[in-house]
């Protein structure tokens, strides 16, 4: 193991640059220990990273079992691998074993097929069509809204994952979940706990074995089959044409390919995989945004007047989302501290170069939204203050680095549900919010559940009128 690091380099990766072979490995923990700084990467990877970049810069590399791993800390560094060279990488290891559970959809499916399914898919997100199911998304949040009451003790993740879940059911489809969210929201937990191995090395052992987790795992996801399945099932058999995604995804034709739809199988994996992302992700987003307004009450205040301002009692609508700045502005800023899907995962084909430093075709990359995030250089002295005030300036995002600010990923594979994501959020908190307030109960210990995303874990706060 390398005892001293080197002057961390932060050069950003150039165009046209030398050839990868004759450069150096990155500095970084290498040799002996390796299995055991698996483990402990697989327990806590936010943290593992986070020491990384603050002793060794920009790019790093240390072995974790039989595999390199590259932490990759720069913005440039982010769009070199997410656009500029999107060819040249695959998903990572971790997420194609993620297959095992989401089998061949959009988070996990590569190449040709990969770009079919999204063209079959991409219409399903069209502005206008996001437009079209503002209603739902505002409907079932005034439906948590009514059920709420002054000095009721909530779980916070809890009600933010059921909101959105009833939301994915019925914009994704057409199926009312919303009796069932308890249910479905266990079996998405147990089924996400698949994604808290994917860096431990004896995952693979682990799901052959009739271990708890494992179990609970299968159990999870025949729940989750049985969702997807009945869905389909029923909608092929009414013929009936709805204009959910499901209903859009089982019209579809690939006219640029052989002209055919999806299977069932096919169908079954794209919407799971939009199941599990379009709501796990916002609900998070929405429950770290309780979470900091209930610690800053003068942001708080600011919320509240303009939901006051423009809303003037009544619920909001798809027309209200451009007239809400401030509303988005704090979930921007809460997405920059908590970003859901904190970790971006690539496999290189081949070598390449960033900063100076040769990385190795098969290994791992990892790009952190969390680090970038929270870096000083492009976010200021303030950069772990909770300030949504910052997006409110017109060229304050003009004036960032390409990907100093990548919540949804970037390039090619960007999340294709952003559009979704930005206006469910704004309107769920806005409907909330205009009602209600939530306050930590005492002795409160909130954390982070580090897994595919970054889960708020200990939540518990007491609601209060507005």
């Amino acid at each position: 193991m390398s005892l001293a690091p080197p002057e961390p380099r932060s050069a950003a990766p150039s165009a046209g640059g030398p050839d990868p072979a004759t450069l150096p490995d990155p500095p970084g923990p290498h040799g002996r220990g390796s299995l055991l700084r698996a483990v402990r990467f697989g327990r806590n990877p936010l943290t593992s990273i986070h020491r990384l970049k603050a002793r060794w810069g920009d790019v790093v590399m240390t072995q974790l079992g039989r595999r390199r791993l590259y932490v990759l800390s720069h913005p440039e560094m982010a769009r070199d691998v997410l656009v500029t060279s999107n060819r040249n990488f695959i998903k990572s290891f971790a997420l194609q074993r993620a297959r095992v559970l989401l089998g061949e959809g959009l988070l996990t499916s590569e190449g040709d097929f990969h770009l079919r399914q999204r063209r079959l898919s991409q219409p399903a997100f069209h502005r206008e069509r996001v437009a079209a199911m503002a209603g739902t998304m505002v409907r079932y949040a005034e439906d948590a809204a009514d059920r709420w009451s002054a000095g009721m003790q909530v779980d916070a993740t809890r009600e933010m994952n059921r909101v959105t879940l009833a939301i994915a059911g019925m914009t994704l489809l057409g199926v009312d979940v919303e009796g069932e969210a308890d249910e479905i929201g266990r079996a998405l937990t147990d089924a996400l706990g698949l994604f808290d191995r994917l860096h431990n090395p004896l995952a693979p052992l682990l799901d052959r074995l009739p271990v708890p987790g494992t179990l609970r795992m299968r159990r999870a996801r025949e729940r989750l089959d049985a969702t997807i399945y009945r869905a389909i099932a029923e909608r092929r058999a009414s013929a009936e044409d709805r204009d959910d995604l499901l209903g859009m995804l089982l019209a579809a034709r690939d006219d640029e390919g052989d002209g055919g739809g999806m299977t069932d199988l096919q169908l079954r994996d794209e919407l799971l995989t939009l199941f599990l992302a379009g709501h796990e992700t916002t609900a998070n987003a929405l429950a770290w945004t309780w979470h900091l307004l209930a610690r800053h009450p003068q942001v708080e205040a600011k919320l509240h007047e303009e939901l006051r301002t423009v809303l003037a009692g009544r619920a909001p609508t798809a027309a209200d989302y451009g007239a809400l700045p401030f509303t988005r502005a704090v979930l921007a800023e809460s997405m920059r501290l908590h970003p859901p899907a904190w970790t971006v995962g690539r496999q290189p084909l081949r070598d390449f170069a960033a900063g100076g430093y040769r990385i190795r075709a098969g290994s791992i990359v990892l790009l952190s939204p969390w680090i970038i995030h929270h870096d000083a250089r492009w976010w200021g002295d303030d950069v772990d203050v909770f300030r949504p005030e910052r997006w409110m300036r017109p060229d304050f995002e003009a004036s960032l680095p390409r990907f100093a600010y990548f919540p949804f990923g970037g390039g090619p594979r960007k999340c294709i549900g952003e559009g979704f994501a930005w206006m469910e959020g704004v309107l769920v908190l806005a409907t909330l919010a205009r009602r209600w307030r939530l306050r930590h109960l005492p002795g409160a210990d909130v954390n982070a559940k580090v897994g595919i995303t970054l889960r708020a874990v200990g939540l518990r706060m007491r609601v209060e009128a507005v």
